[in-house]
């Protein structure tokens, strides 16, 4: 599994979503706003006002934080 996590520096729901990841060993790469992309390649991919984090599983995006921990619990990953 190929997870990405679109973050942004002092966003807790971001730390919280790689906490979660990296405590069940799952492995993520981390693209930071500012430094991997810009806030209007985000909004291109994701929509106008998505929030952060974004994660993506291979080419899925599964959304923010809840959503992320949703899908992770519905497929048995925590």
């Amino acid at each position: 599994m190929n997870f990405t996590v679109y973050s942004k520096d002092g966003c807790p729901y971001c730390s919280q979503v790689k906490q979660v990841l990296s405590a069940k060993g799952l492995l993520y790469v981390d693209y930071k706003l500012g430094v991997d992309f810009e806030r209007e390649a985000f909004y291109d991919q994701f929509g106008e006002g998505s929030t952060f984090p974004q994660v993506v599983l291979n080419n899925e995006n599964l959304g923010g934080c809840s959503d992320t921990v949703k899908y992770l619990r519905e497929k048995n990953l925590i």
